[in-house]
Parts: structure tokens; C-alpha cells; sequence
């Protein structure tokens, strides 16, 4: 086993995506920006109600309870894989609608914490931590930008997806689900890798 897929198979957090690389549609591929419009007032209309609520109650549960509800680990859980799932389809790495509970080829998975092993403080500060990450995710989502619009031409001219391009949007992804699980949805005090894998 590589260090790679160690980091993979070991961190709180793990995401994969299943390959599709040939057969794509190539008509929804050209109009995804549209086919996606539904799915999008979806995830926004999740996303403005529920923003803060993902974050604070953990935090104000770990801080002052040392605790973490299976429920509310559950539900996080369960919205991180619905927004993987449309993230999934609007970087074309699926033609497949996205799901609001079927996985679709997206496997996220997050450790559930024990949180009296939590470092019941950090939660306060986790996110200053993660500073070098932002800056690093950035120049990764530039350049995450160009790749998509390069399978989006690719898709449309030959109807196959390549598959490097495929690894780097999944590593990209997969980097940020790690930042997420340790400084928003805490659960882990495990500092992410700066690995793609």
C-alpha cells in the first residue's frame, strides 16, 4: 500500500467517485448548466437556511458538552453526500441527475467522533488553522475551473471523459472534504494532508 492510498484508506474523511469515462451524453453535457438550474434552487435553498446550523451546534456541543449527537453527525453527513452528489454531476463527472438520497457512484464517507477524544477548544480556533489550505484550495479551484471546461469540450467532441482530468476534480474534492470535516463539521482533530490522494 502507497502512502497515498494509506492517507486515503486512514484519514476521517474519504471520498470517491466512481469513473465514467465513456458513453457520456453529449447533449446534456452541452446544456448542464441549464439541466443542473433545479438542483441548484435546491442546494440553495439548503444552503442559505443552513450555512451556520452545519457549524455552531457542533461547535457550541463539542465546547460545552463534549459531545456530538449521532443525529446531527448523521444529518452533516447526509448533506456533505447530497452536495457531493451535485457537485458531481455539474463537473460532468456523471450524466446521472443527482439524487437527494441514492449514492449515485459518490462514496463520502466521515468517521462518526468521539467526541470526549476531541480537543474540546480547538473547535474555537480549527478554522485560522486552515489557513494555508485556503490559499492552497484556491490555486486548486483555478485551476479546477479549467479542467472542467476542458472535459466539457473534450465530452462534446469525443463523448469520453479522460481520465486524469476525472483524478485531479476527485482529488480536488476529496482535499476539500477534508478541510471541511476538520475545521467546519469537526469531526477529527487530525490536520488534513496537502495531497490530492
Amino acid at each position: 500500500m502507497t502512502t497515498a492510498d494509506q492517507t486515503q484508506s486512514t484519514y476521517p474523511a474519504r471520498l470517491n467517485i466512481d469513473y465514467v469515462g465513456s458513453g457520456r451524453n453529449r447533449l446534456t453535457t452541452f446544456f448542464r448548466n441549464i439541466t443542473a438550474i433545479p438542483i441548484w434552487v435546491v442546494m440553495i435553498a439548503l444552503g442559505t437556511t443552513m450555512n451556520a446550523p452545519l457549524v455552531l451546534p457542533a461547535l457550541l456541543m463539542i465546547v460545552f458538552r463534549q459531545k456530538y449527537p449521532r443525529w446531527w453527525f448523521d444529518f452533516n453527513l447526509e448533506y456533505q453526500r447530497f452536495s457531493m452528489r451535485v457537485n458531481s454531476y455539474t463537473s460532468l463527472m456523471t450524466d446521472e441527475y443527482p439524487s437527494t438520497d441514492d449514492t449515485q457512484g459518490v462514496h463520502l464517507d466521515i468517521d462518526y467522533p468521539d467526541a470526549t477524544q476531541l480537543n474540546r477548544f480547538m473547535p474555537l480556533f480549527k478554522w485560522i488553522l486552515l489557513a494555508p489550505h485556503y490559499v492552497a484550495l484556491v490555486v486548486l479551484w483555478i485551476i479546477l475551473a479549467i479542467v472542467i471546461f476542458l472535459s466539457w469540450v473534450v465530452i462534446l467532441f469525443t463523448g469520453k471523459f479522460p481520465q486524469g482530468l476525472h483524478n485531479y476534480i476527485v482529488g480536488v474534492n476529496r482535499w476539500g472534504v477534508r478541510v471541511m470535516a476538520y475545521g467546519f463539521l469537526l469531526t477529527t482533530d487530525q490536520y488534513p494532508p496537502f495531497s490530492l490522494d
